[in-house]
């Protein structure tokens, strides 16, 4: 009796992994943030880590842009703020150019080690949560 040959195949894909330094952490938390012309705005963070946040913003921004950035949330009783220079690493549309929603992915590139300590305490209470 001749005995059978499996075929071996080889399986080629795509996999996305994660590559991100820092975990990132879902949160809504109102955001101020200046641009060049020293025009204060509003927006929201969708997701922090200690490298960056997921902003919702009303107004489309330039990759590169440079955005003076405050980042409010509670902490126990008391209201906390963050503030930081963000670089606008990507751009996108949320639901759509007309509606006036952007979504930017922002790199921190100045934040104080105070404001850092700050930001590391709030995502490690929120890492808590989770578990």
């Amino acid at each position: 009796m001749k005995k059978e040959e499996k075929e071996v195949k080889s399986r080629y894909g795509t996999v996305n992994f994660e590559k991100r330094k820092h975990p990132r952490f879902d949160v809504n938390l109102p955001i101020e943030y200046v641009r060049s012309d020293l025009v204060t705005s509003r927006g929201e963070a969708l997701n922090a880590s200690e490298g960056g946040l997921l902003l919702y913003l009303p107004e489309k921004m330039e990759i590169g842009q440079h955005l003076s950035l405050k980042l409010f949330f509670s902490s126990g009783s008391e209201l906390k703020t963050v503030e930081t220079l963000v670089k606008v690493v990507w751009m996108d549309f949320h639901l759509g150019e007309n509606r006036g929603d952007y979504r930017a992915g922002v790199r921190f590139i100045d934040i104080s080690p105070g404001d850092m300590e700050k930001l590391r305490n709030f995502l490690q209470s929120l890492s808590r949560e989770t578990t």
